[in-house]
């Protein structure tokens, strides 16, 4: 199968779990013996144009005048004019088979290359403005992104999401039919996640004698919750030493810093900035835990990294997680927002040896069984194959009704034989 992906962020440059997805879906897809373009923004330690893993990358720079990106709209439109002319460029030399778009940042350029190469458009939303706000939209760009993202799932043929969650989401707030709705879950390579040599330096590195490390990974914005752990440090650090070391950024972070400040802990809490990927599952494998204190979440990636990495997680009890982390069993949940309940969790698990081993286990087990690249790629192709099936139906069927109804046929017949008497 010929595959043309549209996304915003694809290593090396890296903002979220999205980009992490869109990359190891394409090296499956590869993998699996398909033809695998990308189309996606530019980056400075990246050419133009490359193959990496068997996948084709086309990146693409930004025009003049340089539009910020804090400016998201117009930075938005401008972004999709490149990838549009990138894309007609390769569709103009080669064919493909389905289009591929990730989230609202690619929608433009996604509903272009399917008007005007007639090309199968298959989405996948990551996560929606509505859900990020938790149930409303506060202003006038959220409620243009919202439009974006209804308009991208009603031009697709297919959506996909990540979780059952996310697909009622959806169909709940797009009135999207759930025939067109298909649910694929993130996957994780577990090879990577082999515990690398050195963990106890690195921890000793780090931790003062008898603390605790306590981990979290991921953009830093109110909805992922980071301001819930800070408030349950120091009903946590009643009981014992903890240090919590948080990686990523975002537009929260000033904001927590001084939290952090507000509540005493600035010794205690280390924000360490943008991570990169071989360096993150070095921190994985070190803490003593890691937590997923999201107030939105739509699937949880973190979670499903934290367990592989054979490190327990600790996550809220919403959204897509509570298909993920099933209490007692792969983690413990805790009450989302809620700094007692989170440190109730947190105090019980560095307590018990032998609850850490036994989610440890039985996390890595449901990971190998249910969440491989490999088994999310060949799904995905399934819906590939369906939205194709659908496009040459839907194409058949509009080219029969074209035709004239028998009873104008026949009605045509018997006035030109009353003619011809």
């Amino acid at each position: 199968m010929r595959i043309l992906i549209l996304s915003w962020e694809y290593p090396p440059r890296i903002v979220g779990g999205l980009g992490k997805h869109v990359h190891r879906l394409s090296t499956a897809l590869a993998e699996a013996g398909h033809t695998v373009h990308v189309v996606t923004r530019d980056h400075p330690d990246a050419p133009p144009e490359e193959i990496v893993d068997g996948v084709h990358i086309l990146r693409i720079g930004e025009y003049p005048p340089m539009v910020p990106f804090e400016d998201l709209i117009p930075w938005v439109l401008q972004f999709n004019v490149g990838v549009l002319e990138r894309a007609t460029a390769l569709l103009m030399e080669e064919e493909v088979d389905v289009l591929h778009a990730h989230d609202w940042l690619v929608a433009y350029a996604a509903a272009g290359v399917k008007g005007l190469f007639d090309v199968p458009l298959v989405s996948t939303i990551h996560a929606t403005e509505y859900g990020r706000h938790q149930g409303h939209l506060p202003g006038a760009m959220n409620k243009l992104i919202h439009q974006v993202e209804w308009w991208l799932t009603y031009e697709s043929r297919r959506t996909i999401t990540c979780s059952q969650y996310m697909r009622d989401e959806i169909q709940r707030i797009f009135d999207l039919p759930p025939e067109k709705q298909d649910v694929i879950p993130n996957g994780v390579d577990l090879a990577q996640f082999a515990r690398p040599g050195g963990i106890e330096a690195f921890r000793a590195s780090r931790l003062a004698g008898g603390e605790k490390m306590v981990f979290f990974a991921g953009r830093l914005e109110f909805e992922k919750g980071v301001q819930t752990v800070l408030d349950a440090l120091p009903l946590v650090l009643a009981r014992q030493p903890v240090r919590f070391f948080v990686a990523g950024i975002g537009t929260h972070a000033a904001e927590l810093r001084d939290h952090a400040e507000r509540l005493g802990l600035s010794g205690l809490v280390h924000f360490l900035g943008f991570v990169p990927d071989e360096e993150l599952w070095t921190w994985y494998a070190a803490a003593d835990l890691a937590v997923v204190p999201s107030l939105y979440e739509p699937f949880g990636m973190v979670a499903l990294e934290t367990m592989a990495a054979g490190t327990p997680c600790i996550a809220a009890d919403t959204g897509g997680l509570r298909e993920l982390v099933v209490h007692d069993a792969t983690g413990l949940r805790f009450i989302p927002g809620d700094p007692r309940s989170l440190a109730g969790m947190i105090s019980r698990l560095l307590t018990d040896s032998r609850l850490d081993r036994r989610l440890t286990i039985d996390a890595r087990r449901m990971l190998d069984e249910q969440f491989s690249w490999r088994s999310i790629a060949a799904r995905t192709v399934g819906v590939y194959a369906r939205a194709m099936a659908e496009e040459r139906d839907l194409k058949w069927t509009h080219r029969r009704d074209e035709r004239p109804p028998l009873r104008v046929i026949l009605g045509r017949s018997e006035i030109l034989g009353a003619r011809r008497a």
